[in-house]
């Protein structure tokens, strides 16, 4: 019997010592996958942040192209692709009116606006009559977009929007409509 006691006490430590470093190695991967996903994260904000900055960029470049245009018709013919009928300050006001939308299209797609605080602030951007002509008279421009874009989706709640507000039998424009579900 003092024989067999032995040989479970060496198999006892045995058994113990393996439990004890298949422990150590799981704790060791596990800090190992922690460092791995913590990794992933930061390299997930750096490429975010470096898209937000590109889009500051793309923004600002898109504001001064606009303006040289607004500012000189020769510059203007450029990039007009509206009706030659429509007047020249009519179509600069179209430039500009564009220069709006596209920085609310900007904020939000930065994450800087929701899709709820976008549909307000393109509530009361088309409440002027020359945004509505603005959009009328582009939807040229957006017939080539593709239809899954994000771009498209917020063209579509423009037009959602501007049919709302046209129908609505109240003169409290900031309640019309109701911002699409995310």
């Amino acid at each position: 019997m003092v024989t067999r006691k032995d040989i479970t006490g060496r198999f006892g430590s045995a058994a113990a010592g393996m439990l004890l470093a298949t422990g150590v190695t799981l704790a060791a991967r596990r800090r190992g996958l922690e460092k791995a996903r913590l990794h992933e994260r930061q390299l997930e904000l750096e490429e975010l942040a470096i898209r937000r900055k590109s889009l500051r960029h793309q923004q600002r470049m898109h504001w001064e192209l606009l303006a040289r245009a607004i500012d000189d018709p020769s510059l203007a013919e450029v990039i007009d692709t509206y009706d030659k009928d429509i007047p020249a300050q009519k179509r600069r006001q179209f430039f500009y009116a564009n220069a709006w939308y596209v920085n609310l299209y900007h904020l939000y797609e930065a994450g800087l606006l929701d899709q709820e605080e976008l549909f307000g602030r393109l509530r009361e951007l088309f409440q002027t009559p020359l945004m509505r002509e603005y959009w009328e008279a582009s939807k040229e421009q957006r017939a080539s977009l593709k239809a899954t874009s994000t771009e498209s989706r917020v063209g579509g709640m423009v037009d959602g929007l501007i049919k709302d507000l046209d129908e609505a039998d109240t003169d409290d424009w900031w309640v019309v409509g109701t911002p699409p579900s995310v």
